[in-house]
């Protein structure tokens, strides 16, 4: 029985001396490419929540456009272009490069005309020096800034 578990031992140690390192660069890629997907994605989510905070606490409409037009167009791109990566390349990776482009195309543009079309209507931008209210005059509904 001994020499049994002696041979096993001497047939294990060789085997070990002799084992080569597999790496299979097909997982480590798969792996990088999901590590940079989700850090795009992840990126891309804190550019969508930094927009929603800008437009309910910026002071007037056109730097509230102003964020709400930057969370469509970086925040959201940055989204599409990680899910590309996670979905590898394929025809649904195609689908989400065409959304991503045409969102490039017609976001800025319709933050544009928006804003431009305020304007026109008399809607003049806050100038000069902007204090944020105080909790009194929020309560009271005074430190509203239009």
């Amino acid at each position: 029985m001994m020499s049994l578990i002696l041979a096993a031992a001497s047939d294990v140690a060789s085997a070990a001396d002799h084992a080569t390192i597999h790496i299979d660069f097909y997982n480590i890629g798969q792996m990088l490419r999901y590590a940079i997907s989700m850090v795009l994605i992840a990126i891309g989510v804190f550019f969508v929540f930094a927009g929603a905070l800008g437009v309910l606490r910026l002071p007037d409409f056109f730097t509230r456009m102003h964020a709400a037009g930057m969370t469509d167009t970086l925040g959201v791109e940055l989204i599409l272009l990680g899910l590309i990566l996670q979905s590898g390349f394929t025809l649904l990776s195609l689908k989400f490069l065409l959304v991503a482009f045409f969102l490039l195309l017609t976001s800025p543009t319709a933050t544009h005309a928006i804003a431009d079309a305020a304007y026109h209507a008399g809607l003049k931008p806050l100038l000069g020096r902007y204090r944020s209210p105080s909790v009194d005059e929020l309560r009271s509904g005074k430190g509203d800034a239009q």
